[in-house]
Order: C-alpha cells, then structure tokens, then sequence
C-alpha cells in the first residue's frame, strides 16, 4: 500500500516513518496542487491539513485513491460529493484539545485575578521587590464563572472551576442535566449568566449567529466590574463595544487569545503553518491593536490550543484512522 502525507512538519515525518515501515511513503512538506499531484499517482491513501485542496480534479488525478485523512476536524476543503461519488472513504481528526483550551482559559484568569503580568514586568524591568495596592488580585473561591458553551471545553473549564470552588454557571442552547450533576454547575439563560458572572468565558464556535454576540448591549448587561475571557473566536466580541466596557470599568478586564481582525482560522493548528505566517501580519495588526496597550487587557497569541499533547494527539489519530481503515475497521469516518 501506498500513503501520501502532504504538509507534514519536521518532528512528524521520523514518528509516521516508524509506523508505517511496511509500506510506500511519500512525505510532503507543501500541500497537495494540481502539480505535484503527479508524484502520487498511484497512491491508496491520501493524508492531508486545510491548505491542500482536494477537488474533483485532484481525486480524478488519483485512480488508485481509496481513503482521505485529514489531520483536522474540518473538511470543507474536501470535495465530500465527489469522495462519495466514487466510495472514498475520508476521516477526520474529531476531537483533540479541549482539556488544553480550558487550562488556558484558567492560566488567563489566574493571570488577572492575581495581577501576574503587571507582577513580572515590575520584577523584571524594574528590578523592584516591593508589592503595592496596586498589585492587589482576588480569589476565585466563592466567585461566579459564566460558562457560554458547554461542549467538550466548556465542560473541562466546568470542572476546574469547581474544582476551584467556584459557583458554575452555564449558558447553553442543549442541557444535560447528568453532567450538569456530576460536574456541579446549574444552567441559566443567557440575560441571567450576563448579571450573575464575576467572569464570562466564551466556548462556542464563530458563526452568523455569534458575531458580535458581544455587543455594546449585552455587555451593559453584565455585571459591573466582571471580567471577560474569550479563547474561542475574536469575532463573537464587537472590539470597539470592549473597548468602550474596559474604560468605563463595565468589565475591569479581559483575557484574550483571539481578536476579531486577525485573518481567519477553521483549525488551531494551522496558526503554525508556515502557509498561515506568510499570509498573516499579525506583527501590523497587534502595533496598531488598540487592546494590546490596554493595562487591564492580557493577549496571547491564538496560543490556547498549543500544547505538545494536543499536537501528538492530533498526529496519533490521523496514524489510527490509517491504520484502522488497513484493518478494514475505519474510524472517525465523514458520513
């Protein structure tokens, strides 16, 4: 059998190697186009990420082609009409870091609620050792943490802030009140989460009916002084409606992995491509981002997701879907 692998990093490529030492590879660093498609002619299954554009033109180049994986959880950039058309057979990556996002989630509010950066940049530049007032944080304990969207990292985020003793709130459009048990958090509608949360945190995908779901009115709404965590999408917060609720003291502080003009994302990972780097200035956006010389504002940059576990896990599933389908048992599959 042979396997083609197209935008493959460094550390990959002796990992896949090591598991597929029975059979053809073909490692690729660039994305499949309709050039190099020529090199794989004759391949039977075929490893991609977001950048290689598998039309029908593609899959009609590859005769012997039995079975796409993509090393992501989105596959709009699959011609899925035409896979079926000719019983190709295509599995994703469904899940892969939602514990990590939510550890992120808290490391932003730990951040804040203990004045980490203002901390380190005092010790650090100033080579001062003395605390202040103005250094002064606050405890989670007894607090009330407003999750939006309790999917599979609104539910890990869930867990640590009760784990924190935190009071749990939860806005979500599907309840499960077993896990709601289990967990320790009740659900309330959206109004109640805005006025009841000392800090809000965003989990639930960008979309027509989520831009700007974080508007002048809402956040009028929210309880005065709350804090406003986003590591889903920058687009669900209007910026220049956060703005406005940072120097008002609406919201005392915001922590943020996402912003709202930084070029678009469908999967984490592609943030390291260096197909992503070379098409995005995010070194302009930030030198001109009003946010980043906000005192009460931490950026990270679109960070959450990266972890060394997260990025093996999306490689070990991609390898198991591989070698799932070899045993005529495939997983993970695109109906």
């Amino acid at each position: 059998m042979k396997i083609a692998f197209f935008e493959i990093e460094d550390w990959e490529k002796e990992i896949i190697s090591n598991s597929f030492k029975k059979y053809k590879l073909l490692l690729f660093k660039e994305p499949l186009n309709n050039k190099n498609v020529k090199q794989i002619k004759d391949i039977e299954v075929l490893v991609v990420f977001i950048y290689s554009s598998i039309t029908k033109e593609i899959i009609d180049n590859l005769p012997a082609l039995k079975f796409i994986v993509t090393m992501s959880t989105g596959y709009d950039h699959i011609d899925v009409r035409h896979c079926n058309k000719k019983r190709i057979k295509i599995a994703n990556v469904p899940r892969y870091g939602e514990n990590t996002v939510a550890e992120h989630t808290f490391a932003l509010i730990l951040a804040l609620s203990r004045r980490l950066y203002p901390s380190i940049k005092r010790t650090h530049e100033q080579h001062s050792f003395e605390t202040s007032h103005d250094l002064k944080g606050f405890e989670l304990k007894g607090k009330t943490l407003g999750i939006i969207g309790c999917g599979n990292i609104g539910k890990h985020v869930a867990r640590i802030g009760v784990g924190f003793e935190m009071n749990v709130i939860v806005f979500d459009r599907h309840s499960e009140k077993e896990l709601a048990k289990s967990i320790g958090f009740g659900y309330v509608n959206f109004d109640t989460l805005l006025k009841q949360s000392d800090i809000i945190t965003l989990h639930i995908p960008y979309n027509k009916e989520t831009h700007h779901l974080f508007n002048e009115n809402t956040i009028n709404k929210m309880k005065k002084g709350a804090i406003i965590i986003n590591t889903s999408r920058g687009g669900i917060i209007d910026t220049h409606a956060l703005v406005k609720g940072l120097k008002n003291k609406k919201i005392s502080a915001a922590g943020l992995d996402v912003l709202e003009d930084e070029c678009e994302i469908k999967e984490e990972k592609a943030v390291l491509s260096h197909i992503y780097k070379k098409s995005c200035n995010i070194q302009t956006l930030l030198e001109d981002h009003i946010l980043i010389k906000m005192d009460n504002v931490i950026i990270t940059p679109h960070n959450a997701f990266n972890s060394n576990e997260t990025l093996h896990r999306i490689l070990d599933t991609t390898l198991e879907n591989i070698t799932s389908f070899i045993k005529r048992k495939p997983i993970n599959i695109i109906k």
